[in-house]
Parts: C-alpha cells; structure tokens; sequence
C-alpha cells in the first residue's frame, strides 16, 4: 500500500505548479494534504477513481488538510472531538480494515512562540486522541508535524534551539509521542541518515543549499512497524516550500 503525504503550502497555488502531474505520476492508494488553504468549491480539482474528504479552516485562506482515497473508508472523523481544536481544519480520520490513518497539520508556535501555549495544548489532546485510536486498530499518522525531533533533522540546530519547530518543549511532546507505541518510520530505517529534509524556507536559496528541516512525517504503532516497507522524502518534487513524504507499507499476510 502506498501513502502520500504533502503540505502543499496553498493547493490553488500548488496546481499551477505541477500538482496534478505528481498525483498521476505517484498513483497513490491514499493522498493526504495539509495547509490547503481553501474550501473545496475553490478549485476545479478532478481527481477520478478517488474519494475526496476535506477539513477546511472556517478562517479563508488558512491552514486545512484533504485527503484523496482509492478505497471508501468505513468511518471519516473530522479534528479530535474537542470544540477549542475544530475550527483551523487541521486534522482528518478515515478508518479502514486494519489501521486508522490520520493525517494532520501541526499548529504552528510562531515567531517569538506566540502560540506555543496553545501548541502545547494541542500536542497533548493530539496525543491522547491517537492513543485511544491505537486501542482499537493501529495508526498511521501523516502530515506536517512542525518539529524537528532531533538534531540530525535540520541543518542548523544550534542556531535554532529556541525558535518555533525545535524549541526543547516542542521536541520533548515528539519524544513523549513516541513513547506512547509509535514509530516514526523514516528514522525506524534509517536512524542516522543526514541532509534529509522536508521544509526548506523560501529565503536565502535555502533549497538549492539544502537548508531544510525535516518536519513532515510518517509515523505508525509500533505494533505495525515491522509491515512497514519503505519511507521515502522525495526532496525532487517542487510546488511547495515542502517536498512529498511517502510510506510503502504491506497489511497482507
């Protein structure tokens, strides 16, 4: 089975630059988006042979996440049923036969951690929701996490120890994450690979330099770690300040 996982950075936008052409060419058997910043009736997106679910933010212009599914899920639930997190569109819950896959997108601490407070918040009731998910089928979580977890994950910690992505509280809910029975699977195969980034900023030639952060993931229950086939950063792919993640994952027996 073949996941996708993408913050295109604004869908509008992305489909000028060759998102249509990467969909066909990935053939993906579920397709999640993150930060698509519109409504569904924004876009004349046709994508045949696939389900399409969206979590738009009520704010226009902002934030939201889509997923694109070959299969009809058995059950969709939008954000994490609790009102103080269901108006940004952040998160989306389709449930097949063996695994829950949730895809989401990261609240964001800011510039001078202004709302690190409320990230806080959110990677706690976030965590709480996938743990009671995992009690009944395993999960995979996809999307925009907005942490670099370890130093290995961008290219400058030092200089970045106290900014939004990378502060100590932000790495420590990753870490406390994956000590709940989660994996994140890029590390699970390759623990000390280097320069692998997702998110390179527009500013400085950042990507041609590869000065990127490594902040979109797949993780999945430790439960199923050892189906997981490949994890794959496919750093070629532009049309967003983020590249396409991919997990190749094998739930026949």
């Amino acid at each position: 089975m073949k996941l996708i996982s993408w913050n295109v950075n604004g869908l509008r936008a992305c489909l000028n630059k060759g998102f249509e052409d990467f969909f066909r060419q990935a053939d993906a058997d579920v397709f999640c988006l993150q930060e698509t910043k519109m409504q569904p009736e924004q876009a004349d997106l046709a994508l045949p042979g696939y389900y399409l679910y969206w979590n738009s933010a009520v704010k226009k212009g902002y934030s939201g996440t889509a997923v694109f599914s070959k299969t009809e899920p058995l059950s969709v639930a939008y954000d994490l049923g609790l009102e103080k997190h269901n108006d940004e569109g952040r998160a989306i819950t389709l449930e097949f036969e063996h695994f829950y896959l949730v895809t989401a997108y990261t609240p964001n601490a800011q510039r001078e951690l202004a709302r690190l407070g409320y990230r806080m918040e959110w990677e706690d009731d976030f965590r709480n929701y996938l743990i009671s998910l995992d009690q009944v089928k395993p999960i995979i979580l996809c999307g925009d996490l907005n942490v670099a977890h370890n130093e290995i994950d961008l290219k400058n910690p030092k200089s970045n120890v106290k900014n939004a992505g990378f502060t100590i509280e932000e790495r420590s809910k990753m870490t406390e994450l994956l000590n709940s029975g989660f994996v994140d699977s890029f590390r699970y195969l390759y623990p000390d690979l280097k320069d692998a980034y997702t998110w390179w900023s527009y500013m400085f030639r950042a990507r041609e330099k590869n000065v990127g952060w490594r902040i979109d993931y797949f993780i999945v229950s430790d439960k199923i770690k050892s189906r997981i086939g490949d994890s794959i950063i496919h750093k070629d792919t532009l049309g967003s300040d983020h590249c396409p993640v991919e997990l190749d994952i094998d739930f026949e027996d």
